[in-house]
């Protein structure tokens, strides 16, 4: 939630002995999560709620994460047995991008944390992009890969895997959902294994990655796979067959001369100079 700041206004803070396990902190009226709509520019309010059923003052430490929040007050104290509804205002400064942002509020008591999504969403034209990038095929088959959330709404990407040899597809996996989703500007990397690529071929890998309301990003990666053993092994099988051959060829030829026939060895003519007798 870049650029949106909240302040929160809330009671005396006192120290409290240790609280009971059964306190709550959540979003007013039961909801879910805090949710927030407006403009960059704007300033948002809403309201958290506390609940100490104990029999004694809760002191609850409120706190920002995962986005820059900021209080007015660390702490607000709950009397036993009541409810504190806690107003807060987020300023949405003028830079904010439009689109969806999220953050976490953090109520801690007595060594225990409740989580409160904060979903904040500032009005404007959206932008849904999703690019695919860094794409390897490794010597084992596992393919790298990297997704980019080039937008300003929160996608919810999908993946499809295909790989082209030689002679045909060797690897055809269809689309599916992965398991994130990707806030602006998030970039995340990625590996798909292939357990049993061939042994020997030239394969191109394809990836395509999708996400509602954007159009399809597509990458490819190449590789030229060669199992060395294999490959000797078969040339020392040609190698061996080759020597059998010749040998057999030879084992042939002494049969066809026969046994004692010698063979004969061409000699060189003895040409002596002199006058005729």
């Amino acid at each position: 939630m870049r650029g949106a700041f909240v302040a929160l206004a809330l009671g005396a803070v006192a120290a409290a002995p240790a609280p009971p396990p059964g306190w709550t902190a959540g979003a007013a009226e039961g909801r879910p999560y805090v949710y927030l709509e407006g403009a960059a520019g704007s300033v948002l309010e809403d309201t958290l709620s506390v609940t100490n059923p104990g029999g004694k003052p809760l002191t609850v430490r409120l706190s920002g994460q995962g986005t820059p929040l900021a209080f007015a007050a660390r702490t607000v104290t709950v009397p036993a047995r009541t409810r504190a509804d806690v107003p807060f205002a987020v300023t949405v400064t003028a830079d904010t991008a439009p689109g969806e942002h999220r953050g976490t509020v953090s109520a801690v008591a007595g060594g225990r944390e409740v989580r409160i999504p904060v979903h904040l969403r500032v009005s404007g034209p959206s932008l849904a992009a999703l690019t695919v990038e860094k794409v390897r095929l490794d010597g084992s088959g596992t393919v790298h890969y990297t997704l980019v959330n080039r937008g300003n709404t929160v996608l919810a990407p999908r993946l499809s895997v295909r790989a082209d040899g030689a002679f045909g597809t060797v690897l055809d996996r269809p689309s599916r959902a992965l398991p994130l989703t990707l806030r602006p500007g998030e970039r995340v990397t990625r590996t798909e294994p292939w357990p049993d690529p061939p042994a020997l071929d030239s394969v191109t890998v394809h990836l395509r990655a999708t996400a509602p309301g954007t159009p399809a990003a597509t990458a490819r990666s190449e590789r030229v796979f060669v199992a060395w053993p294999p490959i000797a092994a078969a040339a020392g099988a040609l190698l061996a067959m080759s020597v059998g051959a010749v040998e057999a060829r030879r084992r042939r030829d002494r049969a066809a001369r026969g046994p004692g026939i010698p063979v004969e060895k061409p000699q060189s003519a003895d040409v002596t100079a002199g006058a005729d007798r």
